[in-house]
């Protein structure tokens, strides 16, 4: 996969995208990144990106002309893939495990990182294919939700975990939170592991982890219990 990402602040990216499960996957040729700053795409001599709303109001948005002219450039260059352009807002999409696996069959991403009060209308409606948000909340730009979404989707590439059926066994799979695990030692400060772990009864064990699986999801996450397989 390819994934370019226009930024003003392409900076912020490089401890994220060099460390961990990231580091890993573009070591293994699975991932590449292209980090590309905003502001040489601007035709304002002075690097503006941002300009008043017309109409009146507070705060500055994000001008067309510079972010037009960034994905056409990237799209010059990678005419082969038609990638998918994503815009990170908060009036996104709601960021879930579904969505983090359809984003990762793709070839290409282009990930645009808002700020200030967000984008003229006009890269909305003809530039962007899909709005994404991480959460109802508002921060003060694109780049952190860019970098959620980056870990969300290139883990699950294929070959990037070592183990590949660990993705079958995590949080939101079947809509259900995953259940309690436990390590060595067996028994920490008279707080002993559950002994159906320890059982060897592997039948017994992925009954007690479905249960718990339920449980879980029951006290924490009601809402998925509506959605969840339970067969």
């Amino acid at each position: 996969m390819r994934i370019d990402i226009v930024t003003i602040f392409p900076k912020m990216f490089s401890p994220v995208l060099n460390e961990s499960i990231i580091r890993i996957a573009q070591a293994k040729g699975k991932v590449k990144f292209y980090l590309h700053d905003l502001r040489d795409y601007t035709p304002d001599k002075h690097r503006k990106v941002d300009d008043r709303v017309f109409g009146g109001g507070s705060g500055m948005l994000m001008r067309p002309e510079p972010l037009f002219n960034a994905v056409e450039a990237i799209l010059s260059k990678t005419k082969k893939n038609k990638p998918k352009v994503i815009l990170l807002s908060p009036q996104g999409k709601k960021l879930n495990q579904k969505i983090c696996k359809a984003i990762a069959k793709e070839k290409q991403l282009v990930l645009l990182c808002g700020h200030y009060e967000g984008v003229d209308e006009r890269i909305r409606k003809n530039l962007v294919d899909e709005e994404i948000s991480i959460g109802d909340y508002v921060l003060t730009g694109g780049e952190l939700a860019a970098m959620v979404l980056v870990d969300s989707v290139v883990r699950l590439l294929p070959g990037v975990l070592g183990d590949k059926n660990s993705l079958n066994f995590e949080s939101f799979e079947g809509n259900l939170l995953e259940h309690p695990h436990y390590t060595r030692p067996a028994n920490f400060r008279n707080m002993a592991v559950p002994e159906v772990l320890l059982s060897g009864d592997h039948k017994k064990i992925a009954a007690w982890r479905k249960e718990q699986a339920l449980k879980r999801t029951k006290e924490r996450r009601p809402d998925l219990l509506k959605k969840a397989a339970l067969g």
